[in-house]
């Protein structure tokens, strides 16, 4: 293992260096887009992979991977499964979204400091606006109350949700995130839905949100019957691989409007592109990236780990 890590750890000679830490993560496509939209931006920008499971590190060896990156001049360190509430001990300092959110997908190093953001929402929040424009936010409900559920969460009622109704099969998360959001959005109903009357609050949103592992490769299936919808309510999912995933393909088919995980893929991309270079990345050039890297991908076999 020590021979592996100057490779994983490289010393930054200028620049951008810039990581990303988690486990099982060496399929991701994170490293491509920023990369190519960092040189269409005229930046020297290097982005590696930092696998927890490649590198024999544990979860809990996060801070010490950060210290690790910030001494060989790395600028900024990405942050995904299964680091993401564990980095908010970590840093010194959080943007208030992430202390929100208990979570931190991106951590900069500023001077001497740790700053911990979280792009997750603002990606799915831009995602919402761009892909579903003037779609109803009266009533939402959302299934999947994680890691992706809480960032899904805090960006729907951050775009004005009326009501928004979670649900999870583990009802102490959907409890959680509900009473992480009230102080956040006191003006706004944020309720927990019992597994009996799941159902029925379907078909009274305008909106169902997914936002668990199901429809992934190795997690098929649907999380709701599609045919309890009300017309023209519209339906967003977070998994992106594959980009159309059963839940999608069966809203589509019944007419209803949708939203891919792409979007919210790209959208924190781009987020985190714009913190670490203080320049604006170009949203459209990076959505189409990233959908070729889809369409190769599926072309070419079943589709690598998230």
């Amino acid at each position: 293992m020590g021979a592996r890590r100057p490779a994983s750890f490289p010393q930054a000679s200028g620049g951008y260096l810039v990581g990303l830490i988690g486990a099982g993560i060496s399929a991701s496509f994170t490293p491509q887009l920023h990369e190519v939209e960092a040189a269409e931006l005229g930046l020297d920008y290097e982005y590696r992979i930092l696998d927890l499971i490649e590198l024999g590190r544990r979860a809990d060896d996060v801070g010490a991977l950060l210290g690790e990156a910030r001494s060989r001049n790395f600028s900024a360190m990405n942050i995904t499964h299964p680091c993401k509430q564990l980095v908010v001990d970590v840093v010194d300092e959080l943007d208030p979204r992430a202390e929100h959110l208990g979570a931190v997908n991106l951590v900069v190093f500023e001077d001497e400091k740790l700053v911990g953001y979280n792009t997750d929402w603002v990606g799915y929040r831009d995602g919402l606006v761009a892909g579903l424009p003037g779609a109803s936010l009266e009533r939402v409900v959302q299934i999947g109350c994680g890691g992706a559920g809480s960032a899904t969460a805090y960006a729907l009622l951050s775009s004005g949700v009326t009501r928004l109704d979670l649900f999870d099969v583990d009802e102490a998360r959907a409890r959680d995130i509900a009473e992480r959001m009230r102080p956040h959005f006191p003006s706004q109903v944020i309720a927990t839905v019992p597994h009996h009357n799941l159902e029925v609050m379907i078909t009274r949103a305008n909106g169902v949100v997914h936002a668990t592992p199901m429809g992934m490769l190795h997690h098929p299936g649907v999380a709701f019957d599609v045919d309890l919808l009300q017309e023209g309510a519209w339906v967003s999912d977070v998994v992106y691989r594959p980009l159309e995933t059963e839940l999608i393909r069966q809203a589509v088919e019944r007419g209803h409007p949708v939203l891919d995980g792409g979007r919210m893929a790209v959208g924190q991309a781009y987020a985190s592109l714009q913190i670490i270079t203080g320049r604006e990345p170009n949203r459209e050039r990076m959505e189409e990236h990233f959908r070729t890297l889809i369409r190769h991908e599926e072309s070419s076999g079943p589709p690598a780990r998230r």
